[in-house]
């Protein structure tokens, strides 16, 4: 079981930008994280993620504009985001599955986290 803590949400002017972290409560080196958004009323969408073997993918809304990164001791998963659009507003959340591989879809993923707002005006 991995407990996951996301941190960094708020609100900010479009242009700007915001890191969120994630905290895992042990390494997680191994397994696929990933960050996921969800707009009011619809599901969760995957927005970038990084695999077991380092290879990070990305939706094609925010290629360019965000980066997704591990800390060296690996128990940390970040979203640096840069150029922030109103549209990037959502909730965003941490997710982490026990498989190496990354899959873009929120049911491929066992642990998540509670969630940070990111408001973008």
């Amino acid at each position: 079981h991995v407990q996951l803590v996301e941190s960094g949400g708020g609100s900010v002017q479009a242009g700007g930008s915001l890191r969120l972290s994630c905290s895992a409560s042990r390494y997680t080196s191994t397994h696929c994280m990933a960050w996921f958004r969800q707009f009011p009323g619809q599901g969760r969408e995957a927005v970038a993620s990084v695999s077991g073997g380092g290879a990070t993918v990305y939706d094609d809304s925010v290629k360019g504009r965000f980066t997704v990164s591990r800390f060296h001791d690996r128990k940390v998963l970040y979203l640096q985001m840069n150029s922030l659009k109103p549209e990037d507003s959502a909730m965003y959340f941490c997710a982490a599955r026990s498989g190496v591989a990354c899959y873009p879809s929120d049911t491929a993923f066992e642990w998540w986290g509670q969630g940070t707002q990111v408001t973008v005006s």
